[in-house]
């Protein structure tokens, strides 16, 4: 039954990526995030998003402390970093040893994420808070770089 089902990439990256060539030939200039290019069990996470404001990036980190992050910017490049280490509760680690697990989703050991961000950030006012597994580092936008209203003066 299971031998049928296949990857939906397995079938269509042989030849190519078809389908995002045709939807950048329709859309040229959309900055669409490009799913494929975040390997498959990447930790943690990361959303980017960006305002008038500042640059958010969003970090996805459950069941790790704002202690076990790290997170660093250099040339306009975010790298988060850190360590997962076993997932064993405090004062499990013998029972832990004694047990044979089947099967392991959770990865442990060292990590680091980058992505690049845009030009026109102010490093030296980012800021990041950590929350409920989401850290989140506000990059704000260098002042003059900013929209501004111009008032129209009647003659």
């Amino acid at each position: 039954m299971f031998g049928d089902l296949r990857r939906f990439d397995s079938e269509w990256a042989p030849g190519g990526d078809w389908f995002r060539r045709v939807f950048d030939e329709m859309w040229p200039g959309l900055e669409a995030a490009d799913i494929r290019s975040v390997p498959r069990g990447s930790f943690p996470r990361i959303n980017v998003a960006r305002t008038d404001e500042a640059v958010r990036v969003y970090v996805f980190a459950p069941g790790l402390s704002a202690e076990e992050l790290e997170i660093s910017l250099q040339d306009n490049v975010l790298t988060v970093s850190g360590r997962r280490d076993a997932d064993a509760e405090p004062g499990e680690a013998e029972a832990a040893a004694r047990r044979t697990l089947f099967r392991r989703e959770r990865a442990r050991g060292e990590f680091s994420r980058s992505v690049a961000l845009p030009d026109g950030l102010d490093p030296e006012r980012a800021e990041a808070s950590f929350r409920q597994g989401i850290c989140e580092v506000v990059l704000p936008k260098r002042e003059e770089l900013k929209p501004r209203r111009i008032t129209i003066q009647a003659a």
